[in-house]
């Protein structure tokens, strides 16, 4: 009988109290029995502790202290965590039922690659669809020229890709799992489950998706140049073009949430 890997989630958490029970729940609510549950907050002073105090018996590990913020939070959970598969999830997101059991299964059957993700639902304030993040295959090659197809709050990984690569860069605001996602997949394959939703991505004023989009692309630009990338490229390309037609995309989401 082969025994079940560990999964570590990491919750970085800072005043999201209005959707941190639903994030807290859809993680303990999975049926895969091997999940070690890390909470990190900020500091939060809008009542998330009570939330996490809550369920801390079932918490592997939580703090709330001050912090550098969402990539500092996800190292600092990192640094404790035990599994061999690893994922975040953050406080305004939520998995969906079963999530976890299947990305651990479909690891299992390919132990070449080192990393999956699926489908993702856009989600409002309220919690209700409004869209859906339909990822689709990406590679080292196409991660480079900025086709990107992977929603963060569906992937889980190995951990022994984060111990050889790790940790997130701190000097990113938006772009971190990006910049992961492109050492790991120089490394080892990485791959797409088509037809599976495992993750709703809320979108609300606050998020850093709405707040902050424009921070993202600059980001991935100087992942590019770092790994040796040149001006004319494709996802230079991309990104002037993004900064043209992005405030549309933002403001097509926002009006349908």
């Amino acid at each position: 009988m082969t025994t079940l890997p560990l999964v570590s989630i990491i919750t970085p958490s800072f005043n999201q109290a209005q959707f941190l029970e639903k994030t807290i729940q859809s993680v303990l609510g999975q049926d895969y029995p091997q999940i070690e549950y890390i909470i990190v907050d900020g500091g939060s002073t809008d009542g998330s502790l009570e939330l996490i105090k809550k369920h801390q018996g079932r918490l592997a590990w939580w703090v709330s202290e001050q912090d550098q913020g969402q990539t500092d939070a996800i190292n600092k959970g990192f640094n404790r965590a035990k599994g061999e598969v690893l994922a975040w999830i953050n406080s305004d997101d939520t998995y969906n039922p079963g999530a976890v059991g299947e990305a651990v299964k479909y690891l299992l059957e390919n132990p070449g690659f080192a990393m999956v993700y699926a489908d993702c639902n856009f989600i409002n304030a309220e919690g209700q669809v409004i869209g859906r993040f339909n990822a689709a295959q990406t590679d080292y090659r196409r991660l480079r020229q900025g086709y990107v197809h992977i929603p963060q709050q569906t992937m889980f990984f190995r951990a022994k890709y984060w111990q050889k690569l790790g940790p997130l860069d701190p000097s990113f605001y938006f772009a971190m799992d990006y910049d992961l996602w492109t050492r790991m997949a120089a490394h080892a394959p990485i791959k797409y489950v088509a037809g599976k939703v495992w993750a709703n991505f809320r979108i609300h004023d606050l998020g850093k998706t709405t707040s902050a989009d424009d921070r993202c692309w600059p980001e991935m630009i100087r992942v590019h140049y770092r790994d040796g990338g040149g001006f004319f490229s494709l996802i230079v390309a991309k990104y002037y073009l993004r900064k043209i037609i992005g405030p549309l995309w933002t403001w097509r989401i926002n009006s349908n949430s």
